[in-house]
């Protein structure tokens, strides 16, 4: 059984995520501010921790910035304010993920399932040089499997092929006809659909919420990318 930490001031978030997270089989441990977070931490052995971003003595990001001087635990963090720039600055202070409020319990859920898993596994993962890693995905160039957070993905031929390419090319912008001519090793002709009908079809497969997507980025207007993380 995985230990996993809730904190947060909001009595009623705390005894609705315990639900929840019991359901799935986790041992729930409960703050509700970050101090309290930290001795539980200290204290026990856990594989997860859920933080609230506003909270009375010592909120969620500097409880983060503590908890990274010692542990490697993933965290997530919860807040009401969802721009870009405020999940930056708590994926930058060090935290795993970042969900905002009001959110829906099963995908938070697969977010703290996602990140144990990929803590258990990927953290004592013997590094190969035909391994390709970026967070919880790994693909190996060898025996030409793909992992998600230690469990295998299945992709077809032209998915595994497409994969493969962003990921050797991890971070570098590919265009539609780059990925093509890649692939399937021949001259690209009005090839942006075929090439974007694989691209969702991957996505389905290794991301949580596919619109949302935390690994293979589309930039607009000029192609796709695996992100390094």
């Amino acid at each position: 059984m995985y230990n996993v930490l809730v904190c947060d001031d909001d009595k009623a978030i705390l005894d609705s995520l315990e639900i929840y997270l019991n359901l799935g089989g986790y041992k729930v441990f409960k703050a509700e501010n970050g101090r309290q977070a930290l001795k539980i931490a200290e204290e026990n052995d856990l594989q997860c921790i859920i933080l609230d971003i506003m909270m009375p003595d010592l909120d969620g990001l500097n409880a983060t910035l503590k908890l990274r001087e010692s542990k490697n635990i993933p965290i997530i963090l919860l807040s009401a304010k969802s721009e870009d720039t405020d999940k930056i600055t708590g994926l930058s202070f060090g935290a795993d993920d970042y969900v905002t409020k009001p959110f829906n319990p099963l995908e938070l859920m697969a977010r703290v399932k996602s990140q144990i898993r990929r803590y258990v596994s990927l953290g004592s993962m013997e590094k190969r040089d035909s391994l390709i890693v970026t967070g919880g995905l790994a693909l190996d160039l060898d025996s030409k499997e793909v992992t998600l957070d230690g469990e295998n993905i299945k992709l077809t031929a032209t998915e595994y092929g497409i994969l493969e390419y962003l990921m050797k090319n991890m971070g570098r912008v590919l265009s539609t006809n780059q990925i093509y001519e890649a692939v399937w090793k021949e001259p690209s002709f009005q090839t942006e659909k075929t090439v974007t009908v694989h691209i969702r079809r991957i996505r389905e497969k290794i991301e949580i919420n596919p619109k949302e997507p935390k690994y293979l980025k589309v930039v607009w207007g000029i192609g796709y990318k695996i992100e390094k993380l």
